[in-house]
């Protein structure tokens, strides 16, 4: 189920919900009892570092039209 943070207006406290998707626009009360919340804008980080192998290298250069051999 998906997380939601929201930021109360009145005491500024910043809190998390679990609810399904269909409920993420419904009203939200914080920890403290407020109901004047906003639901905040998330953003997702991913990181790491891959195992796979790098692509092949094709020969023509660079890429782009002149680098991939295609101009006359």
């Amino acid at each position: 189920m998906p997380r939601y943070e929201y930021r109360c207006r009145t005491c500024g406290d910043t809190f998390e919900l679990s609810r399904p998707m269909a409920e993420s626009a419904a009203p939200a009360e914080c920890p403290a009892g407020h109901d004047d919340t906003v639901k905040l804008l998330s953003t997702v980080a991913v990181g790491g570092v891959s195992n796979a192998p790098a692509p092949a290298q094709r020969g023509g250069g660079a890429g782009g039209c002149c680098g991939g051999g295609c101009c006359g």
